[in-house]
C-alpha cells in the first residue's frame, strides 16, 4: 500500500526583531524582547495591576526560562553545574511596560506568543485577556479592548510548568509524562502585531491564515489551491479585494489571481482560489530545496493595501510505500534522520535562532536529511530552516507514554480536548511547510502494564486503553490535512516480557508505523534489531515502517577496552563512549539492509535534560546524543555517520578521550570513507586499509609504547592525530576486570575492562539501577577492589592474553558466598591444569574474595582455560605481572 502526499507548503515568515515600518496601512510587528521583569515564584494578586511595584523583580529578556537542568561530572561537554541547576516547576510571573504610538489608533492589536510553558494567563493594563493551555504552540490574544494607544501599557503573564498530577492546575495539559524536562517560561519570542480592521485572520489556532495545497504537479505545470481567511473587525461590512501573487526565488511573479469579497463585521470568511504555474521548479530535499513565495495582499475599498501576508512555498510530491520506502517527487529518497530536543546547556529551552541554525548546520555536516521533532511541537525557526535546507520533518504532538493521571483508566474530557487542541495547533501552524511530511499522533503509548506502579499509578496491573484517544486524533488529523499521513512511534510490540505483561498493539491506529527499539541497550542483543523489524513488516505488510529511535548512552569520560566485555547499564554508569559507537554501527548495518524502511531516526542528535536519569557521567542528562549538551562537543560516533552519510571526505581516530590506557595493547579504530587510510604510531607505519566496510578501519592488538603514544591517521589530504599514554609499569602488567564493560576503579592500579576472552557469559553480584531504584551493590569482604570482584565471567571459557615472552605471576580473583553458584570447576594455564576441582572457599556469611596465584611462562601468549564442573567456572579479576 502506498501513502501519497502531493502538496506544497509554506513557511510562516519569522517575525522581525525590531518594529517594522508600516507599508501603506499594513501590518506592524513589534518585538517585545527586552525590559521584562520576572518573579520565579507565586506573585500576590495585585501583581496584575499596572501600578504594582515590580522594581525588585529580576530584569530579563525574552526568550527566557528560569530552569537550568542537567550537568556532567566533568568539564568536557557543558557549563552547567550542581550549583547552577534550577529544577523548580511551578508558577513564574512576567511584567513588561511598553509604549504604543498614537498613530496606531483605530487598529486591531494582537499579542502573539510563540510559546509559553505550559499554561499561560495574560493580563493587559489589569484586564484579563485569556489563557492558553499547552507549552509548545503559538497563540494570539486580541489586546485591542485593553490597549492604550499613545500611552504606556503593562503586560502581565503568569506561566505554570507544574508537573501534571491529580488535582494540579496542569493535570489535563499534555505531556503528562516523558523522558525529558519541561522547562518553564516565555521561552520563545513575544510580539505585538497591529493590523487594520480588515486583515488576514489572526484567530486561526495560531496559523498564518494563508494556506496552499498542490492539486496537480508534473514537469509541465502545477496547480495550487489557495485558501485565505479574512476577518473584519470594523463596525460595518467591508468590501475587500485580494491580490494573490506567486513569486519565484528571484522575486519574479510567475502566477497571480484576484479575488473580491464582502466581509461582514466580526465574521471571518474563507476565500478560495487556484494558481496555475508552468514548468514548476520542484522542492527536492537537501539536493535542491527550491522555494517560491506566495503573497496575499488585502486591498480596501479605497485601493489601499491594508494587510500583506507572505508564505514560502515548496512544490513537491511525497509517497510512503510499504515495500519501496520513501519517494520524493516519484524517486526513491532514503530518509536518514535524527531525533531532536530543543534544549541546550546553559539555556534550557530559551534558545536563539542562531542556536538552532548551529544545530541544523551540525546535522547537515553529518549528512542528516531528516529530523524527527520530538516529542512536542517545535517552533517556526526550525521549520523555516528545514524548508530552506531541505530537511524533511516528522512533527509530533506531546502525547507521550501517559494520558491519564492518578491511576485512572479513562482520560478526563478536558485532557482529550487539550490533545485535540494541541494537534490542531500543530497542523494549522505547520501545514504550509514543504519540509513537514508526517503528523505524529503519539509516542510510546504501548507500555501496557510493563510500567512500574510509581509511573502508572496502579498496583493491580490494569492499564488505560490508548486506542479511543488515538482514534480521535487520527480522525482529527485526517480532517485537518487529508493529504499528509499520520504516524506514531511504538516502544514495546514484539518484545519478550513475562507472561503477565500485556502490551497493546497500537501501530494500526496511524497510517505509518514507527518503531523505537533499543536492542543491545534496554533489552536483547544488538543483532536482534533487523529480525525484529522483519517480523513487524511481515505482520503488517501494507503499512510503511520506519525505525523512529535506536541508540545507546555515550559518556565522554567513560571508556571500555572491549565493547563485548560486559553489559551496559542503561540506568547507571556503565555507558562508555565506545559502546555507543558499537550499537550505532550494528544498527545502521541492519537498517541499510532493509530497503522497505521508509526512514530511520537515530536517538539522539544532542544530549538533553531529563530528571528521570542518573547515568553515565552525568546527572539529569540523557547521554544518547551524538553531540554533548553544549551542542558543540562531537562524540566519536558522530563521525561514523558523517563518514557514511555525508559524502564528504571524513577521517576520525576514535578513543581520543581514553587517554590513560589501562592495557599495553589496544585495537585502533578509524572512521574513514577514504580509499586508503594509513595508521602511524610514534612515526612508525602500522599499515594501510583500503575501502573499509561501513567506513570502519581497524588495526587490532596494537602494541603501545611505554609513555606517550602519538597515533596519526592519514588519507588523501586529511590527517587526524591523538595521543594515548601508557605508564611504563603497565607495559608488562595486565589487570583485567572480568565480566565488566567498564573497568572498576582501583585504589592502587588502573584496571582494564574484560577483553581477550573467548566464550562464557557475564554476571554481577550487584543489582543495577532502574527507574525509581538506585543501584544496590553487594558487600564483598577480603579485597580493596570490591567493584572489580562483583562482576565476573562464568561458564566454560578461555582468555588468550598477548603477553610478551617471559615469566609472569598470574593471580586470579574469585567471589564466593551468598548468591554465587556453589560447586567446583577447573582452570588450566597454557594447556596445563593448575586448579582441578577447585571451589573458592566461602565465608560463613556474606560474600568473600578469594585469590589464587601461580607463575607461568609466556611465549607470546598466555592461555587461561576455565572449564565448568559441578558449577560454572568463573573469574572476577585477572592480574598478570612480569617477573
Amino acid at each position: 500500500m502506498a501513502m501519497v502526499l502531493a502538496q506544497p507548503f509554506s513557511a510562516y515568515a519569522a517575525a522581525p526583531k525590531k518594529a517594522a515600518a508600516p507599508v501603506a496601512q499594513g501590518r506592524i510587528i513589534t518585538s517585545l524582547a527586552d525590559g521584562w521583569r520576572f518573579l520565579g515564584d507565586e506573585a500576590p494578586p495585585e501583581a496584575i495591576q499596572p501600578d504594582f511595584a515590580d522594581g525588585q523583580w529580576q530584569q530579563v529578556s525574552v526568550p527566557h526560562t528560569w530552569n537550568s537542568v542537567g550537568y556532567y561530572h566533568h568539564q568536557l561537554g557543558g557549563k552547567n553545574t550542581a550549583a547552577s541547576v534550577n529544577k523548580r516547576q511551578g508558577a513564574g510571573w512576567y511584567r513588561l511596560r511598553f509604549d504604543v504610538p498614537a498613530d496606531q489608533a483605530n487598529r486591531r492589536q494582537w499579542l502573539e506568543f510563540d510559546a509559553a510553558s505550559r499554561v499561560a494567563k495574560v493580563w493587559l493594563n489589569g484586564q484579563y485577556l485569556g489563557e492558553h493551555r499547552g507549552g509548545f504552540s503559538r497563540f494570539r490574544l486580541d489586546a485591542t479592548p485593553a490597549l492604550r494607544v499613545g500611552q504606556s501599557n503593562v503586560l502581565v503573564v503568569r506561566v505554570d510548568n507544574t508537573q501534571p498530577a491529580a488535582g494540579s492546575a496542569t493535570a489535563d495539559v499534555l505531556p503528562l509524562f516523558g523522558d525529558f524536562f519541561v522547562h518553564g517560561g516565555l521561552y520563545r519570542p513575544v510580539r505585538l502585531i497591529s493590523t487594520a480592521p480588515l486583515h488576514v485572520d489572526m484567530g486561526d489556532f495560531g496559523g498564518a491564515g494563508l494556506y496552499a495545497t498542490t492539486t496537480q504537479v508534473n514537469e509541465q505545470g502545477a496547480k495550487l489551491a489557495v485558501k485565505l481567511r479574512l476577518a473584519n473587525d470594523g463596525a460595518k461590512e467591508a468590501k475587500a479585494q485580494v491580490r494573490l501573487t506567486l513569486l519565484d526565488a528571484v522575486g519574479a511573479a510567475v502566477a497571480n489571481a484576484n479575488l473580491a469579497q464582502g466581509v461582514a463585521s466580526g465574521k471571518p470568511v474563507e476565500l478560495a482560489s487556484e494558481l496555475t504555474l508552468a514548468n514548476p521548479h520542484l522542492w527536492q530535499g537537501v539536493d535542491d530545496p527550491y522555494l517560491y513565495r506566495l503573497r496575499a495582499e488585502v486591498i480596501a475599498a479605497d485601493g489601499a493595501v491594508v494587510d500583506t501576508v507572505e508564505q514560502n512555498i515548496g512544490i513537491r510530491t511525497m509517497r510512503f510505500d510499504a515495500d519501496k520506502g520513501f519517494l520524493l517527487n516519484g524517486k526513491p529518497y532514503k530518509l536518514r534522520g535524527v531525533g531532536y530536543h530543543q534544549d541546550r546547556d546553559g539555556k534550557g529551552w530559551a534558545i536563539s535562532a542562531q542556536d538552532i541554525e548551529e544545530d541544523v548546520a551540525t546535522l547537515r555536516d553529518m549528512g542528516v536529511n531528516s529530523i524527527r521533532l520530538t516529542h512536542y511541537q517545535h517552533g517556526q525557526v526550525i521549520h523555516d530552516l528545514a524548508d530552506r535546507t531541505g530537511m524533511i520533518l516528522w512533527d509530533e504532538v506531546p502525547l507521550v507514554s501517559a494520558w491519564t493521571v492518578g491511576g485512572k483508566l479513562e482520560p478526563e474530557a478536558s485532557l482529550v480536548a487539550n490533545a485535540r487542541q494541541q494537534l490542531t495547533e500543530l497542523i494549522r501552524q505547520n501545514t504550509n511547510h514543504p519540509a513537514t511530511a508526517i503528523w505524529s499522533i503519539a509516542n510510546e503509548v504501548d507500555f501496557g502494564n510493563s510500567l512500574p506502579a510509581f509511573v502508572s499509578g496502579r498496583k493491580d496491573g490494569k492499564t488505560p486503553d490508548p486506542m479511543p484517544l488515538l482514534g480521535q486524533l487520527q480522525a482529527l488529523a485526517k480532517a485537518e490535512d487529508p493529504l499528509r499521513p499520520t504516524a506514531l512511534a511504538t516502544c514495546c510490540e514484539g518484545r519478550l516480557f513475562g507472561a503477565d505483561v500485556a502490551i497493546p498493539e497500537v501501530a494500526p491506529a496511524a497510517d505509518l508505523g514507527g518503531a523505537n527499539r533499543y536492542f543491545g541497550w534496554y533489552f536483547g542483543k544488538a543483532g536482534d534489531l533487523g529480525p525484529q523489524l522483519d517480523r513487524l513488516h511481515a505482520k503488517r505488510p501494507a503499512q510503511p515502517l520506519s525505525v523512529t529511535e535506536y541508540g545507546a548512552g555515550g559518556a565522554l569520560t567513560i571508556h571500555t577496552d572491549n565493547v563485548l566485555g560486559g553489559l551496559p547499564d542503561s540506568r547507571g554508569s556503565a555507558q562508555p563512549e565506545e559502546y555507543e559507537g558499537y550499537i550505532h554501527e550494528t544498527a545502521l548495518a541492519q537498517i541499510e539492509a532493509r530497503p522497505y524502511l521508509y526512514a530511520s531516526w537515530l536517538w539522539n542528535s544532542f544530549d538533553f535534560a531529563t530528571t528521570v536519569r542518573t547515568e553515565g557521567d552525568a546527572q539529569d542528562i540523557n547521554t544518547k546524543g551524538l553531540v554533548a549538551y553544549d551542542h558543540k562537543t562531537r562524540k566519536d560516533v558522530w563521525y561514523f555517520y558523517r563518514a557514511n552519510w555525508s559524502g564528504k571526505p571524513t577521517l576520525r581516530l576514535t578513543g581520543r578521550r581514553y587517554v590513560d590506557r589501562a592495557l599495553p595493547l589496544a585495537d585502533v579504530k578509524v572512521y574513514s570513507n577514504l580509499p586508503t587510510t594509513e595508521l602511524l604510531l610514534n612515526g612508525r607505519s602500522l599499515g594501510t586499509r583500503q575501502n573499509c566496510p561501513q567506513s570502519i578501519c581497524v588495526w587490532p592488538a596494537v602494541a603501545l609504547d611505554a609513555g606517550e603514544n602519538k597515533l596519526v591517521a592519514k588519507g588523501g589530504d586529511l590527517t587526524d592525530a591523538i595521543v594515548w599514554n601508557l605508564a611504563p609499569e603497565r607495559k608488562q602488567h595486565f589487570a583485567i576486570d572480568s565480566g565488566a564493560l567498564v573497568a572498576a576503579r582501583s585504589k592502587d592500579r588502573l584496571l582494564g575492562s574484560d577483553t581477550w576472552f573467548e566464550g562464557g557469559e557475564v554476571a554481577s553480584l550487584d543489582r543495577p539501577a532502574d527507574f525509581g531504584r538506585a543501584p544496590q551493590p553487594a558487600r564483598i569482604d577480603g579485597t580493596p577492589d570490591r567493584d572489580a570482584v562483583a562482576t565476573y565471567r562464568q561458564g566454560s571459557f578461555a582468555y588468550h592474553i598477548p603477553a610478551a615472552a617471559g615469566r609472569y605471576k598470574v593471580t586470579l580473583w574469585f567471589a564466593a558466598g551468598e548468591g554465587v553458584p556453589k560447586g567446583a570447576f577447573d582452570v588450566a594455564v597454557n594447556g596445563k591444569p593448575r586448579l582441578k576441582g577447585f571451589e573458592p572457599k566461602a565465608p560463613a556469611t556474606g560474600i568473600g574474595a578469594v585469590a589464587q596465584s601461580f607463575t607461568v611462562t609466556s611465549r607470546g601468549m598466555i592461555d587461561l582455560a576455565f572449564a565448568a564442573g559441578s558449577a560454572p567456572a568463573r573469574v572476577s579479576l585477572i592480574e598478570i605481572d612480569a617477573q
